[in-house]
């Protein structure tokens, strides 16, 4: 990671992102490029700005988290959105990773989660706090009804690996990333596509044109 990350918080509570910021700030790697409390304001900073994380809440008035994130993924193809919230319940899960954020904490979190997750982020994995991840595996966000799905490109890479019959050892020498990250892709990637096993995953990238 070079440079510090730059952060931009959005939340329509304003001692909610103080609190954020007293976290934030104190973190030598981290940066806040910016804050708002009103969610339309926010849309359009955040273009202008093009900060590396989104921190963002998800019930706001006149543009709901999940919408905010879903508007500026195509805008800001390089910022990377988690969602903070009060709720763990598994409709807004699935909303937001529909929506394309790279991880879900609660506002309960600590300083060391906080810190952890923007750092993972960072790295390109996904990040989820304990009680949401208990949800995600109790209750698969990603069903056969959800047409949407948003991979990585390291994901895709992963994938179009696993495709060509290659072990795990094989695939973290190839794109220079160790074992376990590659297991933690692995899990993340049946995890989203709610698929079990190998062959149904490469049938399932190639429909989708996610592999060639």
């Amino acid at each position: 990671m070079t440079g510090k990350v730059k952060i931009y918080l959005v939340d329509d509570h304003q001692m909610l992102i103080d609190g954020l910021k007293a976290i934030i700030s104190s973190e030598k790697d981290f940066e806040i490029v910016g804050e708002c409390t009103l969610p339309l304001l926010a849309f359009e900073q955040i273009q202008l700005l093009k900060p590396d994380i989104v921190l963002t809440d998800i019930n706001m008035p006149e543009l709901s988290g999940i919408d905010l994130v879903r508007k500026l993924k195509p805008r800001v193809s390089n910022t990377k959105f988690i969602a903070l919230s009060m709720f763990g319940e598994r409709s807004y899960i699935k909303d937001m990773l529909q929506a394309g954020v790279s991880g879900y904490i609660l506002k309960n979190t600590g300083r060391e989660e906080l810190v952890k997750a923007i750092n993972l982020v960072m790295q390109g994995h996904e990040f989820f706090s304990e009680e949401v991840e208990q949800v995600i595996e109790s209750n698969p966000v990603n069903d056969e009804k959800i047409n949407t799905i948003h991979l990585t490109e390291r994901e895709v890479d992963i994938i179009d690996c696993i495709a060509k019959e290659m072990t795990n050892a094989q695939i973290a020498e190839a794109l220079f990333i160790s074992e376990r990250t590659v297991e933690t892709h692995r899990k993340n990637i049946f995890r989203k596509t709610g698929i079990k096993g190998v062959i149904g995953l490469v049938k399932f990238a190639l429909d989708k044109g996610f592999i060639k």
